[in-house]
């Protein structure tokens, strides 16, 4: 239900989509932004599913992803229709703007992505070359932020926010990778993670800024500070903690669980022989992606 969320959302807008001076341009910027959420949400499962003890939410990912991929093809579409199907102007547009050349490459990164999605796509290419294709992912999730970010022609907090958020999965990911276990992250790496990364969005951010505003970075870092306006860097590092938090609880209830079957009992407990096995290496490590 929630991939219909958005298209629930313009309907009930449907009336200010209407009245607005562009109404086209204004779909083909919301069909565009769900695609970004869609697509980070999608990385997110991965991180989700280990720091929640999950293995459960891995299978609405493949969903997610699909559905990123049908709002970047709803938001290409529109264009053609915004373009009045004028394939000679559009071709034309996509090889000499370079924000549209970008979004086009991801458009066609997420069209081989999903269209390989499937069980049987998967057993046909093999799933080392399955994984390594859909490794692709993290490219494709680059290229779109730069493409969104070259929509404004000011600094805006939103694709800050979102490179944020995308640096915290992309600063995950390398460092589950360098650990080579299939075990969680120690809380403690989590929250370095979550430092590090905010820090880098506000300097980033300020930088940014005080190049645009021909001002000292660090002026613009000083006024981080007033919470009138919650920068992009603070929210970063509010999801970040947010996730900390999570992983301490199910870390102690995952302790909890494991401890429970010593405690008050001291019969034998025999395997059940219906239960369904799970492979030696584990899950997490047999899925990569």
């Amino acid at each position: 239900m929630c991939l219909f969320a958005p298209l629930s959302k313009a309907i009930y807008d449907s009336d200010a989509i209407r009245l607005d001076p562009r109404p086209i341009t204004e779909l083909i910027h919301r069909t565009g932004d769900w695609a970004l959420i869609f697509l980070l949400v999608a990385l997110s499962v991965r991180p989700l599913s280990r720091i929640l003890r999950k293995n459960q939410l891995l299978d609405v990912r493949r969903m997610i992803g699909v559905g990123a991929f049908v709002y970047a093809a709803a938001h290409f579409s529109l264009y053609v229709v915004d373009q009045m199907f004028d394939w000679r102007e559009i071709a034309s547009e996509i090889v000499h703007r370079n924000r549209l050349t970008l979004g086009f490459v991801s458009l066609l990164g997420l069209t081989a992505l999903t269209a390989t999605s499937t069980n049987g796509m998967v057993r046909r290419l093999g799933i080392k070359r399955w994984q390594w294709l859909h490794q692709a992912i993290y490219l494709i999730g680059l290229l779109v932020l730069i493409h969104y970010f070259l929509r404004f022609k000011l600094i805006e907090s939103t694709p800050t926010l979102a490179a944020g958020l995308f640096g915290w999965l992309i600063g995950y990911r390398l460092l589950v990778w360098r650990r080579k276990t299939g075990n969680e992250l120690p809380t403690w790496m989590l929250l370095a993670l979550s430092g590090t990364i905010a820090g880098l969005t506000f300097i980033a951010e300020a930088i940014a800024l005080g190049i645009q505003a021909n001002v000292s970075p660090l002026r613009v870092l000083q006024a981080a500070f007033d919470f009138n306006v919650i920068r992009p860097g603070w929210l970063v590092l509010g999801a970040g903690l947010t996730v900390v938090a999570l992983d301490l609880v199910c870390a102690r209830f995952a302790k909890q669980r494991r401890a429970a079957p010593r405690v008050g009992s001291s019969e034998r407990s025999w395997p059940d022989p219906l239960a369904k096995r799970q492979p030696a290496s584990g899950r997490f490590q047999g899925d990569r992606c």
